[in-house]
């Protein structure tokens, strides 16, 4: 196993190394979670937890682009209960939106920058109850 990752070129590495820590939920990870919990719904970050995709999606170490981490709740998107009576083709608590959690995130960041494009985003944690995004943003001059 050791003689893999000398193989491989350090982006390679640095993957990899990233998806084995989310998928056997190391300590690193599961404390990144619970700091991650109590903080705000939409949070600035000075480095991307995943540089290497983050460069993949246009990301520069510069002032004009900047990373935020975004929290989605998970699960069917709950809708108001109908006013006024019995409305039968309302009567659904629990609805899927129909798009990815993904997509809510960059538009969740796309509204907190108004001066910001969007350039991509990509996968970083979850927990039971929310989905985290990194969201890579460049500032319009």
């Amino acid at each position: 196993m050791a003689g893999e990752f000398y193989k491989m070129g350090a982006a390679k590495y640095i993957s990899k190394s990233f998806e084995s820590s989310a998928k056997t939920r190391t300590p690193e990870y599961r404390t990144r979670l619970s700091a991650w919990r109590k903080q705000g719904t939409i949070v600035r970050v000075e480095t991307p937890l995943n540089p290497v995709r983050a460069r993949g999606l246009g990301y520069k170490a510069t002032n004009d682009y900047f990373v935020s981490r975004v929290k989605v709740t998970r699960g069917k998107r709950v809708r108001r209960q109908p006013d006024l009576g019995r409305k039968p083709a309302k009567n659904r608590k629990r609805v899927n939106p129909g798009k990815a959690w993904q997509w809510f995130a960059e538009l969740k960041a796309s509204l907190k920058y108004k001066n910001a494009k969007v350039l991509g985003s990509y996968w970083v944690g979850e927990d039971a109850v929310d989905q985290y995004y990194e969201v890579v943003l460049k500032t319009e001059n």
